[in-house]
């Protein structure tokens, strides 16, 4: 019995269970945080060559066979998410170095980055519903504390928004849940995927269906649940937005994806078709929202939810190429979003503010720093040879494929809006000139800052110009999703 699986989940637990034990040592906590992100970053690589290796890998806790026991399953699609996401936490982790308050430091803002990442991978790796529930509940915990920690004012408006909505979303998903296992007698998604399979009339799975889609669809933060977002995400400090940008609205990305290709297949005109129009609106009303917004961090998050649009419209098309085209653009945009979270810190570091009016002059006083900019920025917008160039072609072409030409209009449109968003902040923070007085000072931002905004850029552009290998591994995690048959024969016969 492999422990890969649960590896991931586990090393970050120790890790902030020992800064716990560290008190307000400032520097043990720091070399522990920094330590447990790599640790799991490792574990993650580890599972994913498993996986690719010797298909999907399965943890019976306690060797209780399922559906009795706790499940852990890392098939290629949570493999992959599990490895991005321990990419994102060490690069934050390296990030939060040379840009974290020791006030924050000494509140637990280590063992809190840690946990939350064990949240999130717990959640890419369970195998039954209501431990993905229990996963987004630890998710939400640590993710508020992250976003209050510190009781400015500003923060606090925003960490109350966002735990109210979660909240409503956490009621709606239990009570799915509950009604799921009132009515089928098993939590475990293979024996769901099963016994959904096997009943006659459609129509009970649709209704449980669209209870799922609107918790799920709040945490994602889709059309119209995603009001929460830009209300919080540009509140924290900067590496806090920068995880919480780049993984959490990705794991209710992922649970969408989970639950409509393994379990809500019976009637894909009517539950499919729904989120293919929602991914439109989403595309839409997110970049229009930041196509009216001065500030850099809520043009950013502005952007999040218009990208959730693409990520869902290859779950709303539904076909093996469309679903490749989905798994890519979240490695593609976990990366590049929190790329640019953490580049704005940057600015705000050099510049002292985030609003685009009293930026200017630094592609001449920080050229470095503009590259830099401009890499996640195109690759955003779909620019080619970037990561989001290859990214948006796939769910193009899956669309055109499928004659869905509405849709792939919207991509095109909203691909370009994107670009007019970019090049706005490109204009206003760099390449105009400075403002002639400064309303705040900034201060010469450390190697710690540039070395994580330049790893990710230089995965930008490997994924770019190399996108074979990734676009590979997102056909066969494709694969796996459309045909079921190897997921449930994994975990119910223990045969991958």
């Amino acid at each position: 019995m492999s422990l890969l699986p649960v590896l991931p989940v586990l090393i970050p637990l120790c890790a902030a269970a020992l800064s716990l034990v560290a008190g307000r040592s400032r520097r043990l906590q720091r070399l522990l945080g920094t330590a447990g992100a790599f640790a799991g970053l490792a574990a993650a690589l580890a599972l994913l060559a498993a996986v690719d290796r010797d298909g999907i890998v399965v943890l019976r806790m306690g060797n209780w066979p399922a559906p009795f026991g706790i499940v852990f399953v890392a098939d290629l699609l949570a493999a992959i998410l599990v490895t991005v996401a321990a990419v994102i936490g060490s690069a934050v982790a390296v990030y939060s170095l040379g840009s974290m308050e020791p006030e924050r430091e000494a509140h637990g803002y280590y063992p809190l980055l840690l946990v939350l990442l064990m949240g999130v991978n717990g959640a890419f790796l369970s195998g039954d519903i209501f431990n993905l529930y229990v996963w987004f509940e630890v998710m939400l915990i640590a993710s508020f504390v992250l976003l209050a920690l510190g009781g400015e004012r500003h923060q606090m408006e925003g960490a109350v928004k966002y735990v109210t909505l979660n909240m409503v979303s956490s009621v709606l998903f239990l009570a799915a849940v509950g009604i799921l296992y009132g009515t089928m007698g098993t939590l475990n998604f293979a024996d769901l995927a099963v016994k959904l399979r096997s009943m006659e009339n459609p129509g009970f799975p649709n209704a449980l269906a669209m209870l799922f889609l609107v918790a799920f669809g709040i945490k994602a933060a889709i059309f119209p649940l995603f009001f929460w977002l830009p209300a919080s995400y540009h509140t924290p400090p900067v590496a806090v937005s920068a995880v919480l940008a780049g993984l959490l609205t990705k794991v209710g990305v992922y649970a969408l994806i989970r639950v409509f290709t393994l379990l809500f297949v019976r009637d894909t005109a009517y539950t499919h078709g729904l989120i293919l129009l929602l991914s439109g609106l989403t595309m839409v009303t997110g970049v229009l929202g930041a196509a009216a917004q001065s500030d850099f961090r809520r043009i950013l998050s502005f952007h999040i939810v218009s990208q959730i649009g693409y990520m869902i419209m290859g779950l709303g098309l539904f076909s093996p190429l469309a679903l490749a085209g989905s798994v890519f653009y979240m490695v593609h945009h976990i990366l590049v979003k929190a790329n640019l979270f953490l580049i704005s810190g940057i600015v705000h570091r050099e510049r002292g503010s985030f609003s685009l009016e009293n930026l200017g002059g630094l592609y001449r006083d920080r050229t470095a720093l503009a590259i830099l900019f401009l890499v996640p920025a195109f690759s955003l917008a779909g620019v080619p040879p970037l990561s989001g160039f290859f990214a948006k072609l796939a769910l193009v072409r899956a669309g055109l494929d499928l004659r869905s030409y509405a849709i792939v209009a919207a991509a095109l449109v909203v691909g370009l809006l994107t670009l007019f968003s970019m090049t706005k902040i490109w204009a206003e923070a760099f390449w105009k000139p400075a403002p002639a007085k400064a309303t705040a000072e900034g201060f010469p931002a450390g190697a710690a800052l540039y070395l994580p905004a330049a790893l990710l850029a230089a995965l930008t552009i490997a994924i770019g110009l190399w996108p074979g290998p990734l676009f590979d591994l997102a056909q066969r995690a494709a694969g796996q999703l459309t045909d079921p048959a190897g997921y449930i024969r994994a975990v119910l016969e223990g045969n991958p």
